[in-house]
């Protein structure tokens, strides 16, 4: 709560992620109202049920109920995490036709609801998503904003950590572009500590480090095809990830992380919604910080950002 102000979230898609955020979000106590929103109204109002019987075990009081697009009127954030999942097989962008369509008509009666707050969308593909819900909602850009490579730099922030054995959170490094098969480590600004990651490598001496870290990458990029084959979905960790975001919107923090943004200008590009670094605050997406990047990362940069365009271009043709 800020002052006597209650945080309101909707959340619109009772699936597994969106359930993984709404349960993360009451074991953190991190909004006050918490309404539930699927086109399956039962299985939310059941998630409802079932959440509210876990807030005695709480942090904070968490008021849980299940809703309409209506409750959006009066809520600070709006996460979309419905449409149709990733099946075994398919990219994240092969789910693009489909899940716009979907998302337009969602978009469309939250904004009538008169809605006024932000968006955070994590449905994939998300930075088509994240775009097509700043076209279709009207609201400026830094009210929208995708849960990006949040999630694939803090799996990179895992495995880097788990090799060098550094506590996770001492492993400052990220991944930007597409959330998806384009995305890319930028290694050349990665520290460990206040340490560069090169120095690090240097000071190990280790000749297996670099194709390690090249494996790493592989395994981060590749990390949902893996959990899919092996359980059907992933979304226990991007529901952390939403929480987080969430957290740094609602308590104001101006925190950095690699959410999905509007580029003007930053990076050579512009009218798209990519993972970059970003100050995140109560108004959403303060600044978008354009970290400098080596000609190879550059080059891959481009190529994720092309991809990107060439899929707005079909959702817009």
């Amino acid at each position: 709560m800020v002052g006597n102000k209650i945080n309101r979230v909707v959340l619109v898609g009772t699936g597994a992620v969106g359930c993984s955020y709404a349960y993360a979000m009451i074991n953190q106590g991190i909004a006050e109202e918490l309404v539930l929103v699927d086109v399956n109204a039962a299985k939310a109002e059941g998630e409802a049920m079932d959440l509210n019987h876990g807030v005695p075990f709480a942090p904070s009081p968490t008021k849980v109920w299940s809703g309409s697009y209506k409750e959006c009127k009066d809520a600070d954030l709006v996460v979309i995490t419905a449409g149709l999942p990733q099946k075994p097989g398919e990219t994240r962008l092969d789910l693009v036709d489909k899940n716009a369509k979907i998302f337009k008509t969602i978009v469309r009666e939250i904004m009538d609801s008169g809605f006024d707050g932000i968006f955070l969308i994590a449905s994939n593909p998300v930075d088509i998503l994240t775009y097509v819900t700043w076209k279709e909602s009207g609201l400026p850009k830094e009210r929208v904003l995708g849960s990006g490579t949040t999630l694939d730099t803090a799996r990179l922030r895992y495995m880097v950590g788990e090799y060098l054995e550094v506590d996770t959170r001492n492993v400052h490094a990220a991944i930007i572009g597409e959330h998806g098969d384009t995305e890319f480590a930028v290694w050349s600004q990665a520290s460990i500590g206040i340490e560069s990651l090169d120095k690090v490598i240097e000071r190990r001496n280790n000749p297996e480090d670099r194709a390690k870290l090249d494996e790493i990458f592989v395994n981060v990029r590749d990390a949902a095809y893996h959990i899919i084959e092996r359980k059907g979905a992933t979304y226990y960790a991007i529901g952390m990830a939403l929480a987080r975001v969430t957290k740094a919107i609602l308590g104001n923090e101006n925190s950095i992380l690699t959410v999905s943004s509007l580029l003007e200008g930053q990076y050579g590009q512009e009218d798209l919604y990519i993972g970059v670094p970003a100050v995140v605050n109560r108004g959403g997406v303060r600044e978008v910080i354009e970290i400098d990047l080596n000609e190879e990362e550059k080059a891959k940069f481009n190529h994720s950002a092309k991809v990107l365009k060439e899929l707005i271009a079909k959702v817009y043709s």
